[in-house]
């Protein structure tokens, strides 16, 4: 990554001195130095700018500022050879031991996995860059052998990750999250698994996988499951949570979904296999005798609940007026949406509040008072029996944490586009991804940090190689290591 100083126009008689970098075909701006006005300034200003670059080199120094030049005379024995981020290695390596990951049949396995938290790449590039950042060697033949093994050791990761879980952060079974995303792939061909489907990811014209991810409340991965790109959500439900019941044999689990996993098959299979559940309620499409009840029972006041029983297990509905704001500005904008329709119907996208019929084209009044009386309403479906309502809304709230292993594993970890076309090399991709998710979800639990912010701190310590001329014998200087990434090290090994 190299410095540069950047001169551009502000005005007519303005020129903006800047100092940038260029990281992932973007423009990075390091330093603003200033502005001049006249020839004089501007020389005086890229003066400055180059001995900022010269002060602040994008990486650490082999010697301190402070070291006389005399004494920095050793370099003339000695050839440069680049750096090494083994610091990094040995951080996650020890975090993968914790794991038990290395007692997997497959280093190289796991040091994909440091390699997918490091820096997300294909896997033939993974390994150039275990080679240049860490010194680990594999050959493409290596690589080719062992995708088609990993996926046989999806269950025993999953028993290593769940063991974590319990030992760590108290995990009993006792709540499971459970919420789909898709990921897509880079191609236009379909066959069994990859298809076409309903995405997450805006990616509708690209064939796609659909991914089941269970976490803990703390948002800590346990379990996963691939079905093919056309897979309705719902249906996933199911076979993931009873494979994960199954596996690690529970006697009792209750699972947390969207409103997408309800349908009256999936309670009763439920209820059957001795499951409880908290599943979101779409109300828009219950019947008018229940949105009667609702409307008679709900005290119109923040936060307040009521509970109904239905086909589908106890209805609580909750009142909240910050939802109630909210819903209110949507409504009149469909409504407003729905106004101009009606006056020049045919001229815009079919409306939300319309009405249609062979003579004419009018406002729907009976859908918008159905509509109001719901503003600011949410509901929950469960089994659950002796929960306060504020613990089973409480519970569905805490959705929000596979929402962010999701972002984390597309954005950190790129877990998708997918480049890979056998099913077998799918799963060993999504294998890693999950570990990979695994071992970040952990570190950002145990340090309150960011994945990215922890890696950065590992990046601050590099390990300058040094040959010497005349007897080829290599020496390494390693950077000092932060007060803060001690800190860290130290909320890890607790």
């Amino acid at each position: 990554m190299k410095y540069s100083i950047r001169v551009d126009r502000t005005n007519q008689s303005a020129l903006r001195i800047q100092v940038v970098c260029y990281f992932k075909r973007k423009v990075v701006v390091l330093k603003h130095v200033g502005t001049a006005h006249t020839e004089d300034e501007l020389l005086l200003l890229k003066e400055i700018a180059s001995k900022w670059i010269i002060e602040n080199p994008h990486q650490p120094q082999l010697f301190p500022k402070n070291v006389p030049t005399s004494k920095s005379n050793i370099l003339k024995s000695f050839e440069y050879r680049g750096i090494r981020y083994t610091f990094a290695y040995e951080f996650f390596s020890h975090l993968c031991e914790h794991f038990r990951f290395t007692t997997l049949p497959s280093q190289l396995l796991v040091d994909l996995v440091i390699m997918r938290i490091f820096e997300p790449a294909s896997k033939l590039r993974s390994l150039s860059l275990l080679s240049r950042y860490f010194d680990i060697n594999y050959s493409e033949k290596v690589l080719y052998q062992s995708l088609s093994k990993f996926p046989a050791l999806k269950q025993s990761v999953e028993e290593k990750i769940v063991a974590i879980a319990k030992k760590e952060f108290g995990f009993d079974f006792s709540f499971v999250l459970y919420d789909v995303t898709t990921l897509y792939f880079e191609t236009f061909k379909s066959d069994n698994l990859r298809k076409p489907g309903f995405s997450k990811d805006n990616k509708s014209q690209q064939p796609q996988i659909v991914i089941g991810l269970m976490v803990t409340s703390q948002g800590f991965p346990v379990s996963y499951e691939i079905f093919a790109g056309n897979t309705f959500e719902g249906t996933t439900f199911l076979p993931s949570i009873l494979s994960f019941k199954s596996l690690h044999r529970v006697e009792t689990l209750t699972i947390v979904a969207d409103a997408a996993m309800l349908s009256l098959n999936n309670i009763h299979k439920l209820i059957e296999n001795n499951l409880t559940y908290v599943v979101g309620a779409r109300l828009g499409n219950i019947g008018t005798d229940l949105l009667k009840i609702i409307d008679e029972k709900l005290v119109r006041a923040d936060t307040s609940t009521m509970r109904t029983d239905t086909e589908h297990g106890t209805l609580i509905c909750s009142y909240s007026k910050k939802r109630y704001a909210k819903d209110l500005s949507d409504m009149n904008k469909h409504i407003k949406k729905a106004e101009k329709e009606v006056e020049t119907p045919g001229k815009m996208k079919r409306a939300k509040f319309v009405s249609t019929t062979m003579e004419k084209v009018s406002l729907n009044d009976a859908l918008i008072a159905r509509t109001r009386k719901l503003l600011g309403i949410k509901g929950y479906y469960t089994n659950l029996k002796n929960v306060s309502d504020p613990d089973i809304i409480g519970h569905y709230q805490s959705l929000w944490n596979v929402e962010q292993s999701f972002r984390m594993a597309k954005s950190d970890l790129a877990s998708r586009p997918i480049f890979h076309r056998k099913e077998t090399s799918i799963q060993a991709h999504m294998l890693i991804c999950v570990m990979a998710l695994a071992l970040s979800r952990y570190i950002e639990i145990k340090t309150k940090r960011s994945i990215r912010h922890v890696l950065d701190m590992c990046r601050t310590v590099t390990d300058a190689l040094l040959v010497h001329r005349a007897t080829n014998t290599t020496n390494i200087m390693r950077a000092p290591v932060s007060e803060e990434m001690r800190e860290i090290q130290e909320m890890m090994s607790h």
